[in-house]
């Protein structure tokens, strides 16, 4: 199984798949895969034996069903490369573990407070500019972690106001942003050298990880439940409280399918029933006091 993971690194990680998604795949076969399947052989490898490991991380459901996939993918390939009979896939019916879908919003208020925070952190000259520069893109513009994390001067159009990734989750993308957005990049500091937009503590290198920044952040303000990926959810939920349409989001975040951005569709209803409210409550007191209980007379 060693050996089989050292060829699917080289001929299928390194050669297939974008960065981010090679650097989880490393890690779920580091941490996980191979600890408890390494010392098995290719052929005696058993439906019973990923079955087993699928079941021993059923308390990390999410990260089990990720590994499931990691071992599904290097088995089609052993097969595709002879080293297993066709149609022998081992991981072949094991069910995934259900994922609960975890959608956090930030409210106006935690907004002012992270705001807040970041504001403190400026002042204070102990954070990089550049992590709190990328906190605050993140929020402004609905971006991924890795599309701003990875952004370079040379992606950004102010004169016409976007991004121009060449490469994100979704293929090339075309980012618009807002003018607090542009602003922001008109006022950040360029490094002579450096090409990234959110640069780290090495010359000519890019801010490699944002995680411990936003860990000390969302403390700070009281927040400890926010992931970054909430300040995209927050930007969608924001969009739709604006009354933007669900076509009009998707293209403000991205999005290939329609499937993805539906699944806002939820909090459109909010400002529809709030309005229903407020236009219920003029009419009632125009009618006056209705009763809502029937009397003995009725």
């Amino acid at each position: 199984m060693r050996e089989l993971a050292e060829r699917f690194d080289k001929e299928h990680i390194a050669v297939r798949l974008k960065p981010s998604t090679a650097n989880e795949y490393r890690r779920n076969l580091r941490r996980f895969i191979l600890p408890a399947l390494g010392q098995l052989t290719v052929t005696g490898i058993t439906r019973a034996d990923v079955a087993k490991f699928h079941h021993d991380l059923r308390h990390i459901p999410y990260q089990a069903n990720r590994c499931l996939e990691v071992i599904s993918k290097m088995f089609s390939l052993a097969e595709l490369w002879g080293l297993r009979p066709d149609g022998t896939n081992p991981r072949k019916h094991i069910r995934k573990y259900p994922e609960e879908k975890r959608e956090r919003f930030l409210s106006a208020a935690e907004l002012r407070q992270i705001g807040e925070v970041l504001r403190e952190m400026e002042a204070e000259g102990i954070e990089l500019p550049s992590a709190i520069l990328a906190a605050r893109l993140l929020i402004l513009t609905g971006c991924r972690l890795n599309e701003i994390m990875r952004l370079q001067w040379a992606h950004v159009d102010l004169a016409e106001r976007v991004l121009r990734l060449p490469d994100s989750k979704t293929g090339a993308k075309l980012v618009h942003l807002g003018q607090p957005a542009v602003e922001l990049l008109r006022e950040a500091r360029r490094i002579d050298g450096n090409p990234w937009v959110i640069t780290g503590t090495l010359p000519g290198k890019p801010l490699s990880d944002l995680q411990p920044f936003w860990q000390r952040a969302r403390a700070r303000a009281g927040v400890k439940d926010v992931r970054i990926h909430d300040l995209r959810h927050t930007f969608a939920s924001t969009a739709v409280a604006a009354g933007q349409g669900l076509p009009m989001i998707g293209k403000l975040l991205g999005h290939t399918q329609v499937q993805t951005t539906a699944r806002y569709a939820h909090l459109a209803a909010d400002p529809v029933r709030m309005a229903a409210d407020a236009v219920a409550q003029n009419l009632r007191q125009s009618l006056g006091q209705l009763r809502t209980r029937p009397t003995i007379f009725d």
